[in-house]
């Protein structure tokens, strides 16, 4: 966890040390110890159902079959906080996708990867900044 101010509001950067399919449990202690409320979370989040480096940002909703956001919604009894989703795929789906996305990058996305963690960065601070709105115009779809 780390403190940081995003647009003149102090926010906490918080990844937590479990397995992603179990994130809510330590975001809803963290909520719960600081008198947060789902709304106060974005969670930025890899998802195989979008193409290497491509950037969508959604203001709530469902998890989509991501685990992770499933786990949140869960422990937070809502599915109303933003996210910030990192397109993670190049090509057709794996059979193992477990394996997939628990695999290093190859060599040649490394950039790639690099570059798309830094728009989403940038997608977050919109989002904290400027609203949901704003924050989707200026990056769904986007890719370094």
């Amino acid at each position: 966890m780390a403190e940081a101010v995003v647009g003149g509001a102090d926010v906490l950067l918080v990844k937590p040390l479990s397995f992603m399919n179990l994130s809510g449990r330590p975001l809803a202690r963290l909520l719960a110890a600081t008198g947060g409320v789902p709304g106060d979370v974005v969670a930025l989040v890899d998802d195989v159902a979008l193409e290497l480096g491509t950037i969508r940002v959604r203001p709530q909703g469902s998890h989509g079959g991501h685990n992770g956001l499933r786990s949140i919604a869960e422990e937070l009894g809502t599915d109303g906080f933003p996210r910030v989703r990192i397109g993670v795929r190049r090509g057709e789906l794996p059979p193992d996708l477990a394996g997939y996305v628990l695999a290093e990058f190859p060599g040649e996305d490394a950039l790639l990867v690099q570059e798309a963690v830094g728009l989403a960065v940038e997608a977050a601070e919109c989002l904290l900044r400027d609203g949901p709105a704003e924050a989707m115009n200026r990056f769904n779809g986007r890719r370094p």
